[in-house]
């Protein structure tokens, strides 16, 4: 009995945790309500984009966010959101309703918002070749007759992006034109018959280009401008004249003096007419 009566009492030492601000549920609720502004906004984000883009770009937009996909099934090459076209070219931009990004959208483009006529490449291919042919048998001809071979020294042509070029020139001795004025000499005419004839085995547009060469002198009113447009319409019309439907005139130009061909600006080589015969879609 002595020896419990002289132990030393126990202490029990009890903590109590306070967690302060237990009536507010502290700031959990923001978080959640914050998570829930974020996810309504992504949805009506995604509303509007289904509204906005067409089946094309929802692809893009659908293989950007597929990390399985490198390439885009539905580009050329590009694997971004777009598929390798630029945020401003015709097809990505949004579209205003009548199938174009332009207010005032053309006939041709409005179901697609583009013009819809550029060529394959075998149709490039083909085109190509039919211009070779033209050539081959244009120049072809000049074993027929001595006029024809006379006639064919006249014309230079090339193939260009544009299409394919025939160029008809004046000589000291054979100009196309009367010197000074827009009236055609016999031979413009003979050459404007054999160029209507080879056109007509192609249904390709025609644009008509002038050019002449320089005055000696500075005018003040100088006629370079005024002749060459002129001399390019007469070659319209005889070429419209020889059969050529008016339909595929796209484009009578006068150049001046502004191209010249050869060093010296006032030589006769310089007056020339170049009919383009031009590829499918220019």
């Amino acid at each position: 009995m002595g020896a419990q009566a002289n132990a030393a009492p126990v202490v029990i030492i009890k903590r109590k945790k306070v967690i302060k601000g237990g009536g507010h549920h502290g700031g959990a609720w923001k978080v959640a309500y914050a998570d829930f502004v974020t996810a309504m906004m992504a949805f009506f984000l995604l509303m509007w984009l289904l509204n906005a883009t067409t089946e094309q770009q929802r692809k893009g937009l659908a293989d950007y966010f597929t990390p399985t996909i490198p390439v885009n099934r539905i580009s050329g090459g590009g694997d971004g959101a777009f598929g390798g076209d630029s945020i401003f070219t015709e097809m990505t931009l949004a579209e205003n309703g009548t199938g174009a990004t332009a207010a005032l959208a053309t006939a041709q483009d409005k179901a697609t918002g583009s013009s819809g006529n550029a060529p394959s490449d075998a149709d490039s291919i083909a085109e190509a070749e039919s211009f070779e042919s033209m050539i081959a048998e244009l120049m072809g001809r000049g074993g027929e007759t001595m006029v024809m071979e006379n006639l064919l020294e006249h014309i230079v042509t090339r193939i260009t992006d544009e299409g394919l070029v025939i160029e008809l020139f004046s000589v000291e001795q054979a100009p196309l034109f009367q010197p000074g004025s827009t009236e055609p000499t016999p031979l413009l005419d003979d050459l404007a018959t054999l160029i209507a004839g080879i056109s007509k085995t192609v249904v390709n547009d025609v644009a008509i280009g002038g050019h002449v060469r320089s005055v000696p002198l500075p005018l003040i009113n100088n006629p370079v401008w005024d002749l060459s447009g002129e001399r390019a319409t007469q070659m319209r019309l005889l070429l419209e004249k020889n059969g050529i439907v008016p339909a595929r005139m796209q484009r009578v130009t006068g150049h001046a003096d502004r191209e010249p061909v050869v060093n010296d600006p006032m030589a006769i080589r310089n007056d020339r007419l170049e009919i383009v015969l031009l590829r499918a879609g220019n």
